[in-house]
């Protein structure tokens, strides 16, 4: 059975994500800090795809050791691994003059380090089966600074640096890279906010883009993946 990995996956795009590669037959590994959410969606897909293996770790993948942890864990039980969605990462607003100090240092180490951790901890044995995808889930920020975006705009300039260079690395591996670039996408977060749910993106508009570029032929690959909600970004 095909295996993908993909972190930040109890809510949001990396749950549906997750979702969308466990109803095509994968099995999955995930990771969280909190094991209830870990244990609450590990039951709902036992009974929606009994069929798949989920392997859930408690693991915060925003300090080095937790991110090499967790993917030590994963090369423990899975002999491949075919997807690597890099999606663990939060937003916090400011802007550079007057945000907390540390922010930028606490928006690194969640939005870019655990990606570059984990990746660098599985691509040897990605390189060694010849083949593979990672999606490094970017930002709409990463491509356009915009008001108040602050800190975390810049893990995410930086996050599209780091899967560009990753492409450029791996062509000859025969490992894709995909950067993904959503714009707004609706979360709890925006309960409350006055925006109609029908001005955002659901999370399940990017699950079926990162499946689509996963399902082309081995001779092509998407590089950038740049979606927004149909009206423009909020």
């Amino acid at each position: 059975m095909p295996n993908a990995v993909v972190t930040g996956a109890t809510q949001g795009i990396g749950k549906a994500i997750a979702e969308k590669f466990l109803s095509e037959g994968f099995d999955i590994a995930i990771c969280a800090r909190n094991a209830q959410d870990l244990d609450t969606v590990k039951t709902a897909w036992a009974t929606q795809y009994p069929q798949r293996t989920v392997l859930t770790i408690v693991a915060d993948v925003a300090t080095k050791n937790g991110a090499i942890a967790f993917a030590d864990a994963v090369l423990q039980s899975f002999t491949t691994i075919d997807v690597l969605v890099n999606n663990a990462g939060t937003y916090y607003p400011g802007s550079l003059a007057d945000e907390p100090d540390g922010q930028l240092e606490t928006l690194m180490n969640l939005n870019l380090f655990s990606a570059y951790h984990i990746t660098r901890r599985l691509l040897p044995l990605m390189k060694k089966q010849q083949h593979g995808h990672i999606f490094n889930m970017c930002s709409v920020a990463s491509h356009k600074a915009y008001p108040n975006g602050g800190a975390y705009s810049i893990t995410k300039y930086a996050m599209l640096g780091f899967s560009e260079n990753l492409r450029e690395e791996l062509k000859t591996d025969l490992i894709k890279v995909t950067s993904v670039s959503p714009g707004a996408v609706y979360s709890r977060s925006w309960d409350g906010s006055g925006v109609p749910k029908e001005r955002i993106m659901q999370a399940t508009d990017i699950a079926d883009m990162v499946w689509a570029a996963y399902n082309l032929s081995p001779q092509a690959c998407v590089e950038t993946i740049l979606i927004r909600p149909q009206l423009g970004d909020l």
